[in-house]
């Protein structure tokens, strides 16, 4: 065919989405590093699935309006910085698009093309060998290839040609990819994408699998890659992973609960399922190799009251030596205990106050450290649960303040707040909301403690930033897989200890020693204080147990010990 209208181009949308969510699994298990932020492929598929819900009933039939409505709700949704990049490739795409009732292969180039140029224009400083890479050389060499004659059809053969052939040469550019033996996840999910589209436009819909227990055939895109996929019938244990989530509404941008289509989807990721409900409450117990697909895919539906994740290897190792096990129920009742102040809501007629801090957050103790230093509003999420672009302009609109400085914590996480910062400024000019970059728990803390509500705007964000510089962080966190990085070797199960710059220190079969391996390497001459934040899988005599250790082998460097709560990292370190 020589051209498309609006109704086919909504067709191959819907394709591409459908078929990166038959396979983000198969995108998350591409991680480079061995911790449990593989989520590449989730935040992509809940990027296009809002996009998806803007056109599934729309009946335009010029492509500028299904271009724009799909683009729409791609920037809404956008999760992760390979959302935010993917949501802008397609808003280029709308902006190509824009006053067009149909498209031939020749504007449908144009159109790729603008879509790379607004994706770079969005990143501060453009990484190759990732998603970027990808588009850039696919629509490049799309351009390069045409011809009066070529079709719809053949233009994205072309296009989806030039994508895989940039995919396979990701870890040339970037070394890391080569050394752990996988292509660039990003770019892998945006092959997904066009191999879906490319499919409709040969006439082939593809439609979303049927979540149940049979498992999906391997894309064409991650054949060669499919060994890196992770088989359930691993040895090991596998995490305990138990959560109560509270519903939400439509309003909330949350989608409707479907109790069977849930419990499908658990089962397809885990085993010993146990969940009940009781009307908006939801209770889960689940044993599954990947609890953040879990907990990324339940908060679609509402809110965590509460998270337990559990290493059930050690969790074993407790109960042969006579310890308790993990008590859920008494978990929810000290969650319930703590008596958090909850500010009330403004209206939307309320004067809007000066300031208003919001930040990234995953954890009780965590939550309550930013409450006590101002901290207004508290986005959940994290490195496994990243907020999409929506929760940022929902929460800047709940402080209701002139000037809001956000928090990401996390590097994942910036281009979404920054993305929701540029869609409240073309909403309103009453509100500046500005991103204040912290990339990890300890920096955003350290940021908080450098505002001051009686400095002016410009100040308190250029003092907020600056104290960014002033902290180290580091973590430990279990590895998912075996492998070697940087000369060190990664055992699955095993703890590892990684600076912020995800430098991996050292992989330790005790989390402990990998703690304070990774205290011996932040700390330097000029060191005075060191915050430690313990997470759900440690106890408090195990954390007076580190105080202890670490007064005696740091005798002139104060150390603040904390329970952070938070899931998946077992400490949280900043050292100042």
């Amino acid at each position: 065919m020589k051209t498309i209208n609006g109704q086919r181009l909504k067709q191959m949308f819907l394709s591409g989405a459908n078929n990166l969510y038959n396979h983000y699994p198969e995108i998350d298990q591409l991680n480079v590093f061995p911790v449990p932020d593989g989520d590449t492929g989730m935040n992509m598929n809940l990027t296009l699935t809002s996009g998806c819900k803007e056109i599934n009933n729309l009946n335009d039939s010029g492509c500028a309006a299904i271009a724009k409505a799909f683009s729409g709700g791609l920037l809404m949704g956008a999760r992760g910085n390979s959302g935010v990049i993917t949501s802008q490739i397609f808003r280029g795409f709308s902006d190509a698009a824009a006053g067009k009732t149909s498209l031939n292969a020749k504007s449908l180039a144009a159109c790729w093309s603008k879509g790379k140029e607004v994706a770079y224009k969005a990143v501060m400083t453009p990484v190759e060998g990732t998603i970027l890479t990808v588009i850039r050389e696919a629509a490049a060499g799309l351009e390069g290839s045409l011809k009066k004659e070529t079709s719809v059809e053949e233009s994205f053969d072309i296009l989806l040609r030039e994508a895989k052939l940039s995919l396979e040469r990701t870890p040339d550019l970037l070394p890391i990819l080569k050394e752990v033996g996988v292509v660039d996840s990003g770019g892998a999910g945006l092959c997904v994408v066009l191999e879906g589209m490319t499919s409709c436009a040969h006439g082939k819909f593809v439609n979303r699998a049927s979540l149940s227990n049979e498992a999906t055939p391997v894309t064409n895109v991650l054949s060669a890659y499919a060994g890196a996929k992770l088989s359930e019938d691993e040895e090991g244990y596998g995490y305990c992973t138990q959560f109560i989530l509270r519903l939400g509404k439509a309003e909330d941008f949350k989608k409707p609960f479907i109790e069977k289509r849930f419990q499908n989807f658990l089962t397809t990721h885990g085993k010993s399922l146990v969940l009940a409900r009781d009307e908006d409450i939801v209770k889960v117990h689940v044993h599954t190799l990947n609890p953040g697909i879990v907990l990324n895919y339940a908060q679609n539906y509402g809110e965590f009251v509460t998270v337990t994740i559990e290493n059930m290897s050690e969790e074993h190792k407790n109960i042969q030596n006579g310890d308790l096990a993990t008590d859920m129920n008494a978990n929810i009742a000290r969650q319930k205990a703590k008596k958090v102040g909850v500010k009330p809501v403004k209206k939307p007629d309320d004067p809007l106050a000066d300031y208003a801090l919001i930040a990234v957050s995953s954890g009780a103790g965590l939550d309550e450290m930013f409450r006590e230093l101002g901290v207004s509003k508290i986005v959940g999420g994290g490195q496994t649960m990243n907020p999409a672009t929506k929760d940022f302009v929902k929460a800047i609109d709940e402080v209701h303040a002139k000037n809001v400085f956000i928090l990401p914590n996390n590097s994942n996480i910036v281009l979404a707040a920054s993305q929701a910062c540029e869609v409240v400024a073309a909403k309103t000019k009453d509100i500046v909301a500005r991103v204040v970059p912290s990339k990890t728990i300890p920096q955003g803390i350290v940021s908080c403690m450098q505002f001051n509500p009686e400095e002016t705007p410009s100040a308190n964000y250029a003092a907020m930033k600056s104290a960014l510089r002033t902290v180290k962080s580091g973590s430990i966190t279990y590895a998912i897989k075996d492998t070697d990085i940087a000369n060190v070797h990664i055992t699955k199960g095993y703890y590892m200890g990684m600076k912020d710059d995800k430098t991996i220190v050292s992989c330790k079969k005790d989390k402990f020693a990998a703690l304070y391996e990774l205290i011996d390497s932040l700390v330097g001459k000029k060191s005075t204080m060191v915050s430690v934040m313990y997470g759900g899988d440690v106890k408090e005599e195990e954390a007076n147990a580190v105080s202890e250790k670490f007064t005696a082998s740091h005798p002139d460097v104060d150390l603040d010990i904390r329970n952070g709560g938070q899931p998946v990292y077992s400490f949280l370190v900043g050292v100042e």
